[in-house]
């Protein structure tokens, strides 16, 4: 014999709230309706499933047992409920989130904790790439917002892009450099120094050789290539070498004192930090929340970044 299982969570409610009415008002049900169901159930049955006569409705041996799993299956109903629930409010779910090394360690890290302390149940997902491979990502649906700096998007190609901040380098280096105790620093000066790479593939590999070569440099001194953002934060505290770094992600460590930019300014890259999803993606409330949980973080960044530029003179 097969039981439905919806007259098992009727059954539950009923035992649950010792009467029919009650039952029934729990699970958003009108009162006959349950009564029917409880009636067919014990003619299903062949046995009552409540002693008769007693109120509170007493369930017999067996109505209680059956009750038993209906109330699983109701807590498991209501579990459900809350999950769909907090999925199209954006409370839960799953965000793939894919960026450049730089930004995602040194900036998007530190937001991904910042928006779960208020979404607990998403989960966010990061991964690392360069424009190319996130673009090639976002297409295959391996990753549902990228983040990273690019110069123009092409018309045709099926994403969409937020820029969430302008394109800023500078050269970074420790807080004890000897180039900061210099009064009117000069470009020349810097070519004096060893530098670091940025990693293989990344668009700052580019601007610093554009930068070197700027600078009058016929030969670059790269002294450490291919770290991490933490590995290369490390070398440079134990280093008097210079690199070439977002300005957002050195502003960033300011409260470590370890780094700083020197305060200088280069050429600004012709490209945007942005923000990058497919047209035709799938709405997910909860990435649409990080997504604009990021801007509103970098929005912020972006004022108190304006207001350090404000304090501090910059040479040519």
């Amino acid at each position: 014999m097969k039981i439905d299982e919806r007259h098992l969570i009727q059954l539950a409610a009923v035992v649950k709230t010792g009467g029919v009415t009650e039952g029934a008002a729990l699970l958003g049900l009108a009162q006959p309706a349950v009564s029917r169901t409880l009636s067919m159930l014990e003619q299903r049955l062949g046995e009552p499933l409540f002693i008769k006569g007693r109120r509170p409705l007493q369930p017999t041996a067996l109505g209680s047992s059956l009750a038993e799993y209906g109330l699983v299956m109701l807590a498991a109903s209501r579990k459900a409920t809350d999950l769909v629930e907090s999925f199209r409010v954006g409370k839960s779910g799953v965000v793939r989130v894919g960026g450049t090394p730089f930004f995602m360690d040194g900036l998007i890290a530190g937001l991904c904790a910042e928006f779960q302390a208020t979404h607990p149940d998403v989960r966010i997902e990061q991964s690392y790439g360069y424009f190319s491979d996130l673009r090639a990502a976002l297409k295959a649906d391996q990753i549902d917002l990228a983040i990273c700096p690019i110069d123009i998007l092409d018309e045709g190609s099926g994403l969409e892009f937020q820029q969430i901040l302008p394109g800023r380098n500078v050269i970074a280096c420790r807080v004890t450099h000897p180039l900061l105790l210099k009064r009117k620093l000069q470009p020349a000066q810097l070519l004096d120094y060893p530098w670091v790479a940025p990693p293989p593939g990344s668009p700052l590999l580019a601007d610093l050789r554009a930068l070197l070569l700027s600078f009058g440099a016929t030969e670059i001194k790269i002294r450490y290539s291919g770290g991490s953002l933490m590995g290369v934060i490390n070398y440079l505290k134990a280093a008097d070498a210079l690199t070439v770094m977002p300005h957002s992600v050195v502003f960033a460590q300011r409260k470590d004192k370890s780094i700083t930019a020197l305060p200088i300014n280069i050429p600004h890259p012709e490209r945007a930090l942005s923000i990058l999803k497919r047209i035709d993606a799938p709405r997910s409330p909860a990435v649409d929340q990080f997504a604009d949980f990021v801007r509103s973080g970098f929005e912020t960044l972006r004022h108190l970044i304006k207001r350090h530029e404000e304090s501090v003179v910059w040479g040519v």
